[in-house]
């Protein structure tokens, strides 16, 4: 084409013109400009002219007319646009006969089809990783030249151009990575085995894989952590550039960058320069839309620089690794989160055992501790009798931690704080949809303690409608959760608890004769506190240590006047009582050791409300245990104001026994 007749094109502002792209060494689709209408070329399907080049933005420039003729407008691509071999910033005029070069592709622009266009030789190796495309490709503005970009790798879906030679041994060396990658014990040892491999099949002198710290959709590269790190030259790691970092962590593309020295962005701010980097490989670990990290590859030779076949083969590993990689952290998430869990099991386990000791050196302390030996090694039922606060549940705990079944589930319940209804399926377990408020099943407590021990607390509450069901599952039948059918045998041992009179119960018919004999295979009596005060000082010390461990208190025990005031009292809360009254001591002593005044004790014993120490009872005040209880729990009230929530704490029961036992006793809040 003549200069004149260009000229006389480039003045033609109202002709129609052309787009005619080129694949290879020849000039195929063919896309006519109409003046006043915008055609617009990218990667995004959006585009009227779609190219499916990976350099391509997703909207990388448009070409339009306007008063002095037809224009090219870049849209701040991220690679740049060249025409005539000039990389173009903003509009650029266009004569008839000019090629636009986006990465790989070229667009001849025309008034006349039948004029040819300007054979460029095109190579494949021109197309992809050659210095010629590098400045092609690279932006203006000193950002990394990048070379080539990558989604998805070859080997997926190999094209049919493809070498079937290379292809061969590109997959064998994928296999035999495969099998290295089944070997490793860890995430690092897994990065390892990868990056060998890497760095002996690429031109790579350097190699990092850095990963995210949790799985994200947009992650920052500021977040990124080196696992693992290989050098064939013994030269220190340098981080890859934020600008490369960032476009792969966004486009989850892999990126391949050529001539790092004559990029300040690469080479003096991200001292790449230290290592003397020729080319870099930056790819994604990704798993679906999550994004585990990045592989850093590093070429510090001019005369084996990292190309196209080496960004291929390093995106099908990052591809492989990141799977291994994926579930590998999974499963070192669950070690850390079983071993969290065995620690926490360890430190209640002790913790429940240490709860158990029955303290005590004194005679009745020592029989009990035998027994509960002897017991604890059968599989009897065991029935625990004794008055409210005597530690039943510690000897529970003993029994259970001293069995066979110690490796399984000790799990307890108080059977007067629930309703009937309510207790059947906390036993029992019961179905969705069982009752109203029965949103999901529930496994119930017999259940829960398969091969374990299940505690019944204040057995002698339970309702007689119930007590059928329960018998049954004692001697061994099976049963159904409530609302269901399947029928459920479980392995479970029984020990009870009770302080009422269940002889007196089976009299009075609120209590099955066949379930108490049940029940009663072995039986424990606890004796009170008050029939081994000699273990009182013990007891007090050990709770005191307890204590101590909890709420890191300075207290260096007890002064002989204050613990002659606890040897002096009669206890009539038992253990439990004694227990109470050193932890609120402890909260409430300011000193060192507690003193006579620091101990606080319960007013059960002195009408006038003095909280002096209690006399025991002679012969002739001996009273009733149910008189006993009810005094207590009276004078409990009264020293916290009828605070009932309170007053259960201090008593160690369920705020709704303490409500039923006022009711039996016919008691209610004294009107001021």
């Amino acid at each position: 084409m003549s200069e004149e007749s260009v000229r006389e094109s480039a003045g033609d502002k109202g002709a129609i013109a052309y787009l005619v792209v080129r694949e290879g060494n020849s000039w195929r689709d063919v896309f006519r400009l109409v003046p006043g209408q915008v055609t617009t070329i990218g990667r995004a399907s959006t585009n009227r002219i779609v190219l499916h080049d990976e350099v391509c933005s997703r909207n990388h420039c448009e070409v339009f007319t306007t008063t002095s003729g037809w224009v090219v407008r870049d849209l701040e691509s991220r690679n740049g646009t060249v025409v005539d071999q000039l990389l173009i910033k903003g509009d650029h005029e266009l004569v008839s006969g000019a090629l636009i070069q986006i990465g790989a592709t070229n667009l001849g622009f025309t008034f006349d089809l039948s004029q040819p266009f300007a054979e460029l030789p095109v190579s494949p190796e021109s197309q992809s990783d050659t210095a010629t495309d590098l400045h092609m490709c690279g932006p203006s503005d000193g950002a990394p030249a990048i070379v080539r970009r990558k989604r998805m790798s070859d080997f997926r879906s190999p094209p049919s151009d493809a070498d079937p030679e290379k292809m061969t041994k590109a997959l064998a060396v994928l296999y035999r990575l495969a099998l290295d990658m089944g070997t490793a014990d860890d995430s690092k040892q897994l990065c390892e085995v990868v990056l060998k491999t890497l760095l002996v099949e690429t031109g790579a002198s350097i190699g990092a894989i850095l990963c995210l710290p949790v799985a994200s959709e947009h992650p920052a590269s500021e977040d990124l952590r080196i696992v693992a790190y290989r050098s064939g030259n013994d030269q220190s790691y340098e981080r890859v550039s934020d600008y490369l970092s960032t476009v792969v962590m966004k486009e989850h593309e892999a990126v391949l960058a050529h001539d790092i020295q004559a990029h300040a962005d690469l080479a003096a701010r991200e001292s790449l320069d230290e290592i003397q980097a020729t080319s870099v490989i930056c790819a994604p670990l990704r798993v679906e839309q999550q994004l585990l990290g990045v592989v850093h590859l590093y070429a510090t030779e001019t005369t084996t620089p990292l190309v196209g076949d080496d960004l291929e083969f390093t995106l099908a590993v990052a591809d492989q690794l990141a799977l291994v990689l994926s579930n590998v952290q999974n499963n070192e998430k669950l070690t850390r989160g079983l071993a969290s869990a065995r620690s926490q099991n360890r430190n209640l386990r002790e913790q429940l055992e240490m709860a158990s000791q029955l303290v005590g050196g004194s005679e009745a302390m020592q029989n009990l501790r035998e027994t509960t030996s002897r017991i604890a090694q059968t599989e009897a039922t065991v029935l625990i009798r004794g008055e409210s606060g005597v530690g039943k549940e510690l000897v529970a705990r003993a029994i259970h931690f001293s069995s066979l079944r110690s490796d399984g589930a000790l799990v307890c319940m108080n059977c007067a704080a629930l309703s009937e209804s309510l207790l059947q399926s906390e036993l029992f377990g019961h179905e969705r949809g069982a009752f109203t408020g029965a949103t999901n099943r529930k496994i119930g407590k017999f259940e829960q303690a398969h091969r374990g021990t299940l505690f019944l607390d204040e057995v002698g509450e339970m309702g007689e409608a119930i007590q059928a069901k329960f018998l049954r599952v004692l001697e061994g039948h099976r049963f159904e959760r409530v609302g269901g059918e399947k029928t459920i045998s479980c392995d479970t041992r029984v020990v009870a608890a009770t302080n009422r009179n269940l002889e007196q119960a089976v009299v009075g018919g609120t209590f099955r004769k066949d379930l108490y004999f049940r029940l009663q295979v072995v039986e424990i009596d606890v004796p009170p506190l008050r029939d081994h005060a000699s273990d009182i000082a013990e007891l007090a010390e050990f709770f005191l240590k307890r204590l101590k461990l909890k709420v890191n208190h300075g207290i260096r025990g007890f002064t002989d006047e204050a613990m002659q005031a606890l040897r002096d009292y009669d206890w009539p809360g038992n253990i439990r009582e004694l227990q109470n009254t050193v932890e609120r001591t402890v909260i409430l002593c300011r000193g060192e050791l507690i003193e006579r005044q620091d101990i606080r004790l319960s007013a059960l014993a002195t009408p006038n409300g003095d909280a002096s120490p209690a006399p025991r009872p002679s012969e002739s005040q001996k009273m009733t245990l149910e008189s006993l209880e009810k005094q207590h729990i009276l004078a409990t009230l009264e020293m916290t104001s009828w605070n009932k929530s309170r007053a259960s704490q201090i008593l160690g029961i369920e705020r709704s026994t303490l409500d039923r036992k006022l009711k039996r006793f016919g008691v209610s809040r004294p009107q001021n």
